[in-house]
């Protein structure tokens, strides 16, 4: 939706995404060095974000784990059943890159649909 500058619920209608459930690796995600307004920024600072992905895989690591910078902060609250569908606690979306093939990570495609209006509202518009 923000790639895609969607900020209109109406203009979800021609939205179809496969949404994927993955089982991460074990092994350890590296830490991006960036302040968060660096993860979190727009187009200005994606660049830096790149550099820094390019230093951590140079540097061994297998995968990275840094802030949503499509999410607004508390933007990932999910939901839970309690007497009905209940937001869930406030947090963070957090993005998890893997480094190179994966052939042993394995992911079940959960479902295809379109996101819901209300996350117009949750995400961090350029």
């Amino acid at each position: 939706m923000r790639d895609e500058e969607i900020v209109n619920p109406d203009d979800l209608a021609g939205i179809d995404r496969a949404m994927w459930v993955m089982v991460l690796p074990d092994d350890v995600a590296a830490t991006p060095a960036l302040a968060l307004t660096t993860m979190t920024g727009g187009y200005e600072t994606y660049p830096a974000c790149q550099a820094e992905a390019a230093r951590l895989r140079a540097s061994g690591a297998s995968r990275l784990c840094a802030p949503s910078a499509a999410l607004e902060p508390d933007g990932a609250a999910g939901w839970r059943v309690e007497a009905g569908l209940q937001p869930g606690p406030a947090r963070d979306g957090m993005v998890h890159v893997l480094f190179g093939a994966r052939p042993t990570v394995t992911g079940w495609r959960a479902g295809v649909g379109r996101p819901s209006a209300e996350l117009c509202l949750r995400v961090r518009h350029f």
